[in-house]
């Protein structure tokens, strides 16, 4: 495997989405970004998860968390939304 091929595989990686419960699913580089901001997510729902991240942009300015909550929330919309 040379280094393209490593470099398109942790990609790859990063961005599958894993189960963390029956109601959230995450990917790893989503991960790292709440584990970096102290937030938990293991016991959540999509909602509460949206929820808190909203909370802590009302008294913060945080891009990775902003853009996070815009990715969860298209997600939330694309996949649990009735259409």
């Amino acid at each position: 495997m040379n280094e393209l091929d490593r470099v398109i595989q942790d990609i790859f990686e990063e961005n599958q989405l894993e189960k963390i419960n029956d109601d959230l699913y995450l990917t790893r580089k989503q991960m790292d970004i709440l584990k970096r901001n102290d937030i938990e997510y293991s016991n959540k729902t999509i909602d509460e998860l949206m929820f808190e991240i909203e909370d802590i942009l009302n008294d913060e300015d945080n891009e990775e968390l902003d853009r996070l909550s815009m990715d969860l929330a298209e997600f939330n919309y694309y996949h649990n939304t009735n259409k």
